[in-house]
């Protein structure tokens, strides 16, 4: 069987939402404490995808395996060619290739309307497999933030990590202030 990566729909929001919850309540990828509910994620959905950026879901058979989607790194202006990914994928469908899928297809994304750089900010240094999965994909590490968050009894780090997109910074951007 294989898994489709496509744009995702209003109609995905409920397994958006539900795969989010989960992690947000076992996991650290995400430094929320609280899981926001379906009509604060469809406003994030909604909002992301106004701005031109792309928000993508995994399928298979008719299963929304995971989500992923590039949104601003920072607000300023001057920051308009920089994104950042996000990737959740249901905990039954993890260590299928999901998350590979789901971030190359976000990469071919951002390429395609011209972001120059992709930055991972990863949840805590422990997420060996997400560390993992953007090395494979080219990110290269740019640091590590010791202690800047605390959730489920203990502080964690952020591992950051960048990728050049397209040109990269051979040529000015072209995306609009």
């Amino acid at each position: 069987m294989s898994v489709l990566v496509r744009p995702s729909r209003h109609s995905d929001l409920p397994h958006i939402t539900a795969i989010y919850a989960h992690a947000v309540s076992h996991g650290t990828a995400s430094f929320e404490l609280d899981a926001p509910s379906e009509a604060e994620m469809a406003r994030r959905r909604g909002a992301l995808i106004e701005n031109g950026y792309p928000y993508l879901v995994a399928e298979e058979q008719g299963a929304i395996l995971g989500y992923a989607y590039a949104g601003p790194y920072r607000p300023r202006a001057a920051y308009r060619s920089t994104v950042e990914d996000s990737i959740y994928v249901s905990p039954a469908a993890q260590g299928r290739g999901i998350g590979r899928a789901l971030l190359g297809g976000l990469i071919r994304e951002c390429e395609v309307l011209d972001f120059r750089l992709m930055v991972a900010v990863i949840g805590d240094a422990a997420s060996t497999g997400s560390i993992s999965l953007h090395r494979s994909a080219g990110f290269e590490p740019v640091g590590t933030l010791s202690g800047i968050g605390y959730k489920h009894g203990r502080w964690l780090a952020s591992v950051l990590m960048q990728r050049v997109l397209g040109p990269g910074t051979s040529t000015p951007p072209t995306r609009a202030v």
